[in-house]
C-alpha cells in the first residue's frame, strides 16, 4: 500500500508512506543494493543502526548461487539474511542488458551462460516469478528486456511488446499463487520514446499492479532525455501509484528525479564507490586514497554525525584503503550508506516544510558532481 502524505508546492515532489508486511517506509527513500543477499561491508546490525528501511536483492544472482532451495529451506530471504525490513527482488532484467555477451533473448524467455561457471540456463517469465516468490521478497517484478541507448525505435517497440507480454504472464502466475503480503510492481519500458512509454504505462496499469517500476533509463541516454521521460511518466501516471526508479542513485540525479515525482530508488553507487576509496560529502565526492589526504586530520564530512566521521580522520582512512585493510572499505561503506540515508531524510524534511525547491537549489549549488 502507498499513501501520499504531502505534495510539494510548485513541483511534483511528494512525501509518502509505503506500507509493507515488514514495516512502513517513508518516501522518497533509497534502498541500498544487497545483490547476493548481503550489503558488501555492512552487517544487518549496522544497517539497523544507520536506519536503512529496505534493501534490493538480485534474483538472478541468488538463483545461480546459493540456489533458491537453500534460501527457501532457511525460511526465505529475511531469515536467511537476518534482515527484517522490506526486500525487493530484481528480476534479472538488467543482467539481460549488462551481460549481453552471455545471453540470447526470445519471446519465451532468456537463455544465458552463467558468469560464474559458464553453465547454460534458460529462464522464462514464469520461472523468474516462481523464483522471486520462493525467495520470499516483499516486492516482486516481472522479467523485462532493458535495452541500451541510443536505441532504434523499431527494436525499442519490439522489446516493449515482449516486456508487456512477460508482465502479463508473470502477473497471472502471481495472482494464481496467492502469496500473502507480497506486492507486484510492473516495469515501464520504452526507451526515450514518449509514445512507447505511454503504451507501456497503459499496458502495465491495466494489469492491476501494486506499484510502478521505471526501467530502461540511465543506460546511455542524455540527462535531458532522462528527465523528459521521467516528467512524462509523472504526468501520465495516477498519483496513487508508488514510482520506483530502478538502479538509479547519484545524489544530484536523485534530487532531480524526486522533483519529477519519483518515490523510491536503489543503486550500487554508495557501496561500490566506497570500495574504490571514494566518500560522499556535502561538497561532493572525495577520493580519500589520494596523497592530498595523507596528513588530513579532518573527518570525511564536517557536517556528518555518523560513527566514522565522529571517530576517524581522512588520514587514517586513506592509510587503511592504501594498505588494503578491509576495515577501510567497511568504514567508507558505513559512511556512504549513512550519508545517503541522511540525504533522503533531508529531502523528505524539505518537502514536509514546503522548502524542496530551495533545498534542491542550495544542495546543487555546493555539491560537486564530477
Amino acid at each position: 500500500m502507498f499513501n501520499i502524505i504531502k505534495e510539494s508546492e510548485n513541483t511534483k515532489a511528494r512525501l509518502g508512506c509505503f506500507i509493507t508486511s515488514f514495516g512502513a517506509v517513508e518516501t522518497p527513500a533509497f534502498f541500498p543494493v544487497a545483490t547476493q543477499a548481503a550489503l558488501k561491508g555492512l552487517s544487518p546490525k549496522e544497517l539497523d543502526e544507520i536506519g536503512i528501511s529496505g534493501l534490493l536483492v538480485n534474483a538472478y544472482h541468488l538463483y545461480l548461487r546459493p540456489g533458491v532451495s537453500v534460501i527457501e529451506q532457511a525460511g526465505g530471504l529475511h531469515n536467511f539474511m537476518g534482515f527484517y525490513g522490506p526486500i525487493i527482488t530484481d528480476s534479472g532484467g538488467y543482467q539481460v542488458f549488462s551481460l549481453s555477451r552471455l545471453r540470447k533473448v526470445s519471446d519465451e524467455g532468456v537463455t544465458f551462460s552463467s558468469h560464474i561457471d559458464g553453465s547454460r540456463h534458460f529462464l522464462s517469465p514464469e520461472d523468474v516469478m516462481d523464483i522471486q516468490l520462493r525467495l520470499g521478497a516483499n516486492v516482486v517484478v516481472p522479467l523485462d528486456e532493458c535495452i541500451k541507448n541510443p536505441a532504434d525505435k523499431s527494436y525499442a517497440s519490439s522489446a516493449l511488446e515482449r516486456t508487456l507480454k512477460w508482465a502479463r504472464v508473470s502477473h497471472d502466475i502471481f495472482k494464481k499463487r496467492k502469496v500473502k503480503d507480497v506486492m507486484f510492481f510492473g516495469i515501464i519500458q520504452g526507451s526515450t520514446f514518449s509514445d512507447l512509454r505511454q503504451r507501456s504505462i497503459e499496458g502495465i496499469v491495466s494489469l492491476g499492479v501494486d506499484g510502478i517500476a521505471i526501467g530502461g533509463l540511465s543506460v546511455g541516454e542524455t540527462k535531458d532525455e532522462r528527465y523528459s521521460i521521467l516528467s512524462f511518466i509523472g504526468d501520465k501516471l495516477k498519483k496513487e501509484y508508488i514510482r520506483y526508479f530502478m538502479g538509479y542513485g547519484r545524489p544530484s540525479d536523485i534530487i532531480e528525479a524526486v522533483e519529477c515525482g519519483i518515490d523510491l530508488f536503489d543503486c550500487i553507487v554508495p557501496t561500490r564507490f566506497a570500495r574504490t576509496g571514494t566518500a560522499f560529502t556535502e561538497a561532493g565526492k572525495i577520493v580519500v586514497r589520494n596523497a592530498s589526504f595523507a596528513y588530513d586530520t579532518a573527518p570525511l564530512d564536517e557536517n556528518c554525525n555518523c560513527y566514522v566521521c565522529r571517530n576517524f580522520s581522512r588520514s587514517y582512512l586513506r592509510h587503511l584503503v592504501n594498505a588494503k585493510e578491509i576495515l577501510g572499505v567497511q568504514l567508507l561503506t558505513y559512511h556512504n550508506v549513512w550519508w545517503y540515508n541522511n540525504f533522503m531524510n533531508r529531502i523528505r524534511e524539505s518537502i514536509r516544510k514546503d522548502r524542496f525547491r530551495e533545498f534542491k537549489k542550495d544542495f546543487l549549488s555546493h555539491f560537486n558532481n564530477s
